[in-house]
């Protein structure tokens, strides 16, 4: 029993086979799937999806990428409705951040001003937030306790192993954990893994992104999160049934209405 928490449904990738790759998933072991809203663009869309399957739900929210897009009321009408379960994702991401000075500082600022208006939005509807990181460490750190985000928690999405994120742990805050646990590169995450506490790890594809090995370089889907169980047990000494079981079990605590599925 696996539920895969971050799986970008929407993609147009997944346009004329979904049904195909819904029901791989579902012989691969996995019981449900959240569709991170990434782009309003496509929220819509995302929605439709959860509505046409039992199985799959969505979340509300704007990527760092797409911050001039974010609309308060936009968002706020898909946060009420019940298969809605998180906002997000969302959070900081200076990896493609300006080479001039002024414009670096002002993207900064704009990213943290539309991060800070989605965790007071998740605060406001009592949803758990999908947090985004990417070489942004400290100051989203920062941002999540100054903010109080922990009065709703949520999750480090594909949880980049900086050692700093893991006292979120004491403030409602889960760990994502997907494909790139399985690289052969991957060297700091397969180290942090045991550090995680157990019932705060979560699992995920972010398909079709960051497909696990032997797969990468095609497009991923959320049957392959079968793979990453699998290095997660090797890892932990467990047996995959084991973190199939706890991760599930974590999922159904942050994202409560996946309880409808009886899962846990």
């Amino acid at each position: 029993m696996i539920v895969d928490t971050h799986c970008h449904l929407d993609d147009a990738r997944f346009d004329e086979d979904l049904d195909a790759v819904i029901e791989r998933a579902k012989e691969a072991g996995v019981k449900a799937f959240i569709i991170p809203g990434a782009d309003p663009d496509t929220l819509d869309k995302a929605s439709k999806i959860a509505e046409k399957y039992d199985e799959v739900f969505y979340a509300a929210g704007v990527h760092p990428y797409d911050m001039q897009k974010y609309d308060e009321a936009f968002l706020s009408e898909h946060l009420k409705r019940p298969k809605c379960v998180a906002v997000g994702e969302c959070g900081l991401d200076y990896y493609r951040l300006p080479e001039d000075e002024t414009e670096r500082h002002e993207n900064i600022a704009e990213q943290k001003r539309i991060f800070a208006a989605q965790i007071e939005l998740a605060k406001r509807f009592g949803k758990p937030l999908i947090v985004h990181i990417r070489d942004a460490s400290a100051d989203s750190l920062q941002m999540l306790l100054d903010h109080e985000a922990g009065k709703v928690g949520g999750v480090l999405h594909c949880y980049n192993a900086d050692e700093r994120l893991l006292q979120l742990a004491d403030h409602g805050f889960y760990y994502g954990i997907g494909g790139v646990l399985t690289f052969k590169n991957a060297k700091k995450l397969p180290h942090v893994l045991p550090k995680i506490p157990k019932d705060r790890l979560l699992v995920e594809t972010d398909a079709p992104y960051l497909t696990p090995h032997p797969y990468r370089g095609k497009r991923n889907e959320p049957a392959y999160t079968k793979l990453v169980v699998e290095k997660m047990a090797e890892i932990l000494e467990m047996e995959p049934n084991e973190v199939e079981a706890i991760t599930s079990a974590n999922a159904v605590r942050l994202f409560t209405p996946l309880a409808s599925l009886g899962l846990v």
